[in-house]
């Protein structure tokens, strides 16, 4: 079965990162940028590169972008670039099209017409990072909707020593431990007798508001 092809529009630094992690998987990439400079800096990462013209529709059919299996909008600050590249791209009957957007209104507006997904690169970023500051123990934290997230919280010294089972998470706060990491070794079914040791790391799934009520519980762990 052959491997899934992608291309990037737009190699700032958050298309050139998804762009250069792509190929060193295995795939084959095509990076797009209307800039010869930035295309230069990932000719030697990529399986192509090529400087053009996203607004450009004759440009990006004659590239095939529409043979792709999937095509990232990763345009930068040019929010009415990407807005025409994701028409033009759908036009062309791009199969899945994924758009990087600077904020709300600018998501919306590329859902309408006609991204697949889209996604909130720096929103994302900053979730992380207050929720990291707010709580110290809170390794990673990924938004699955507007109600659902999923953190990674490393033991706390309250837990340390306790079973799932005596921490009860799921009947305080709601929330259900999925997997605890222990170093390299992730336990995704873990027991209720399970105990929790020091620099584990536990993978917790619930509603956002259960979640903080978690992570002010341990914050002074």
């Amino acid at each position: 079965m052959a491997k899934k092809q992608f291309a990037i529009v737009g190699m700032g630094r958050f298309g050139s990162s998804v762009a250069k992690a792509l190929t060193e998987m295995g795939y084959e990439v095509l990076a797009i940028d209307s800039s010869e400079e930035r295309i230069q800096d990932v000719v030697g990462t990529v399986t192509h590169a090529v400087s053009a013209d996203s607004t450009d529709e004759e440009a990006l059919r004659a590239l095939g972008v529409r043979n792709f299996d999937v095509v990232v909008v990763a345009i930068g600050q040019d929010i009415q670039a990407s807005i025409l590249t994701t028409i033009i791209l759908k036009d062309l009957g791009v199969k899945s099209l994924i758009v990087k957007a600077q904020n709300e209104l600018h998501g919306k507006v590329v859902s309408k017409i006609g991204a697949d997904k889209v996604i909130y690169p720096e929103r994302d970023m900053g979730l992380r990072l207050a929720h990291h500051l707010a709580s110290p123990n809170i390794l990673d934290y990924i938004e699955l909707s507007d109600d659902y997230s999923i953190v990674e919280m490393k033991a706390s010294e309250a837990m340390v020593g306790k079973s799932l089972k005596q921490l009860d998470i799921r009947a305080k706060y709601k929330c259900n431990v999925m997997a605890v990491k222990t170093g390299p070794e992730m336990n995704i079914a873990p027991y209720a007798d399970d105990l929790i040791r020091r620099n584990d790391v536990l993978v917790i799934v619930g509603k956002n508001s259960d979640v903080r009520n978690l992570e002010n519980a341990y914050s002074e762990g």
